[in-house]
């Protein structure tokens, strides 16, 4: 697809919204999904950043990021579990 319909469709939608209103109730669950993916990542960044004292590492993407932000400190604990004892680094 050509970038200009993309952006032209990305710029309607928003006049759409602007101009009829977004419903409020599912706008507020992505963002706070989204909000749980980012604190999610970051938990993995710091593992990673820690864990190469030990040499772990956890790749940063949307499964692990997911599993680390939904299910938070447990979410990671067995995230590493999971690459220490099963993939066996």
């Amino acid at each position: 697809m050509d970038a200009i319909f993309i952006i032209s469709l990305f710029a309607g939608l928003i006049f759409l919204l602007l101009l009829i209103g977004a419903p409020i109730k599912p706008l507020q669950w992505t963002g706070q999904g989204v909000i749980k993916l980012m604190i999610g990542a970051l938990l993995l960044f710091f593992l990673n950043a820690f864990g190469t004292l030990v040499n772990l590492h956890i790749p940063i993407n949307l499964a692990t990021a997911s599993v680390s932000g939904l299910l938070g400190i447990p979410g990671l604990a067995a995230l590493a579990a999971i690459e220490y004892f099963i993939l066996g680094f």
